[in-house]
């Protein structure tokens, strides 16, 4: 674009993630709603932030009451929802921090998008795998019954599709196991990609 400057700022990527004493990374999750996406992240955030990781989560919900609440739910304003969430992440890793997302995020390529945004080495894809029956048992914010209804237009499952993820780098079956479980295989792979050598040796002499 025309009349726009860039700069590059004095403080590098990796004197920040020395400071952080951590890998940046992105850990987004995808999932149909209910399937239990938030439930997960928000422990997992807590954990971290316990474990000494600087750590934020977006949630879908969140960032459309507040950054995109000028967005609908059609397939074009869906794909810009998550454009936007995934510069905002981009910005976040920079600075440093890991970043926790939690989206339904329903096309491939819109994850794609994701994952070229912030860096494949930045990326961790987590299928929140829960059947639709069960997502619309647990109905848990009561929009499936209104989707069936006809009361909410492009609603994922129902008259919008999902494309599940062809290869994910963690899957939990919400539907067939325990929280405690499917939180446990997040976090084992979470900490391998997070931890320093630096945080390493500080847990070894602590």
């Amino acid at each position: 674009m025309q009349h726009l400057f860039p700069f590059d700022s004095k403080i590098c990527y990796n004197q920040r993630k020395s400071m952080m004493l951590q890998e940046p990374r992105l850990l987004w999750l995808t999932g149909l709603s209910g399937s239990g996406k938030s439930t997960l992240a928000l422990r997992l955030e807590h954990y971290l932030f316990h474990e000494g990781y600087k750590v934020f989560l977006l949630d879908g919900d969140n960032v459309r009451n507040g950054l995109n609440k000028d967005l609908s739910f059609t397939e074009e304003d869906r794909k810009e929802n998550i454009r936007r969430v995934a510069e905002v992440s981009k910005l976040m890793l920079d600075a440093g921090l890991v970043v926790i997302c939690a989206f339904i995020s329903p096309y491939e390529a819109e994850r794609a998008l994701v994952k070229e945004t912030v860096g494949n080495n930045r990326f961790s894809e987590v299928y929140v795998n829960c059947s639709l029956q069960v997502c619309e048992q647990r109905d848990t914010k009561g929009l499936y019954a209104k989707a069936r209804e006809g009361l909410i237009s492009n609603f994922t499952g129902i008259s919008a599709p999902y494309e599940a993820p062809s290869a994910p780098d963690v899957e939990v079956r919400t539907d067939e196991e325990a929280i405690e479980e499917s939180l446990y295989k997040i976090i084992t792979h979470a900490e391998q990609q997070l931890r320093m050598p630096e945080r390493m040796k500080l847990s070894v002499n602590a």
